[in-house]
């Protein structure tokens, strides 16, 4: 879990963004968006394999 502590001069708005940042570093977010569906494996499979290629056409 992220937690962000606000020093006596920090404003919220500041805590606020440090904690975002935070979490977006932490994949929080997108961990959320990934659990919020069942998704068949079959389907995951097919995600893996156009992200390899996807991968592997930058790299070139």
């Amino acid at each position: 879990m992220s937690t962000v502590r606000v020093g006596e001069t920090e404003s919220v708005e500041s805590a606020i963004k440090r904690f975002k940042r935070k979490c977006q570093k932490d994949g929080v977010i997108g961990d959320l968006r990934k659990h919020e569906a069942y998704e068949k494996p079959s389907v995951k499979k097919k995600k893996k394999q156009k992200a390899a290629i996807k991968r592997n056409r930058k790299s070139r």
